[in-house]
């Protein structure tokens, strides 16, 4: 077992849970992505550059997606808070997992590398 598979294993339900179906989500959405631990986190890279990671919030304890370029984003579901570059989509463990907003939001975040609006 590696450190990355470690991260996710080592999560307390339901957290675990969500980012375990996140992780599935997310690299279904495109062959290039990879999935790597940095910083103590799961980064997801597109193409070697990293687009997106799964933490949870420090306060509110809510698991949650940073989009690396999320400031290219005007979605109202997207959170900036104190991030010059990034922002994040929180979730609920208490409800279902948005699916179609979630792709659609990786999607997106794949498109700015794809279109060379971010370089790779």
């Amino acid at each position: 077992m590696n450190q990355l598979d470690d991260f996710y294993l080592n999560q307390e339900e339901p957290i675990k849970e969500v980012f375990l179906a996140l992780k599935e989500i997310i690299l279904k959405q495109d062959h290039d992505i990879t999935n790597t631990l940095k910083y103590g986190m799961p980064f997801f890279s597109y193409k070697g550059k990293m687009f997106c990671y799964l933490w949870i919030h420090k306060k509110l304890k809510q698991p949650y997606i940073g989009i690396v370029e999320g400031k290219h984003f005007d979605e109202a579901f997207l959170i900036q808070e104190n991030r010059s570059r990034m922002k994040i989509m929180m979730f609920d463990i208490n409800e279902d997992l948005p699916l179609e907003r979630i792709k659609a939001i990786i999607q997106k975040a794949i498109n700015l590398y794809k279109t060379g609006i971010v370089k790779i």
